[in-house]
C-alpha cells in the first residue's frame, strides 16, 4: 500500500470512530424522591444541539440533562429523534417548573414556564408515572 493510500484509510478510520467518543458524555446521579435516574449530561453547545437525536432508547432510568449557561426560557424539540420523551424543565434551585410530552420526529417546540437552567429528558411518561410533576425537588443537579 502506497503512504498516500495508507494515510487515507487512517483518515476514514479517525472519521467512522469520531462519533463514537464525541457521544461519550460525563454522567451523573440525580434523585427525585426515592428515584434515582442515571443521566448523561449535555452541557456544551455541541452536546446540546445533538441532544438524543438518533437514539433507538434509553434505560428505565435513564435520560439526559441539558445545562445551559444561563437561566432564560429554553425550549426542547424533537428533530430527528425517534424516542418519545417527557421534558422536565428545571430552575437554579433544582424545583422542576413544568414537564412536557414530545412526539418523535417533530419540530414543535416545548418551552420552559419560566426561567430554567436544566432541562431532563426521560422516557416518555416517566414523570406522570412516578407522581413527579411541578413543585417537584431534583438533587445531584451540577453547579
Amino acid at each position: 500500500m502506497r503512504l498516500s493510500q495508507l494515510r487515507y484509510v487512517l483518515i476514514l478510520l479517525m472519521l467512522c470512530l469520531l462519533p463514537a467518543t464525541a457521544q461519550s458524555l460525563p454522567e451523573v446521579s440525580l434523585q427525585i424522591g426515592m428515584h434515582v435516574i442515571r443521566a448523561e449530561v449535555a452541557a456544551t453547545p455541541e452536546s446540546r444541539a445533538h441532544g438524543l437525536m438518533q437514539r433507538q432508547q434509553l434505560d428505565k432510568n435513564q435520560g439526559m440533562l441539558f445545562v445551559f449557561d444561563q437561566a432564560d426560557i429554553h425550549a426542547m424539540w424533537m428533530k430527528d429523534t425517534p424516542l418519545p420523551l417527557s421534558v422536565a424543565f428545571i430552575d437554579k434551585n433544582g424545583i422542576i417548573l413544568n414537564i412536557a410530552e414530545m412526539k418523535p420526529f417533530t419540530q414543535t417546540t416545548h418551552p420552559a414556564s419560566a426561567p430554567a437552567i436544566y432541562a431532563l429528558e426521560m422516557n416518555s411518561g416517566w414523570f406522570v408515572e412516578r407522581g413527579i410533576k411541578a413543585g417537584s425537588k431534583i438533587k445531584g443537579l451540577p453547579h
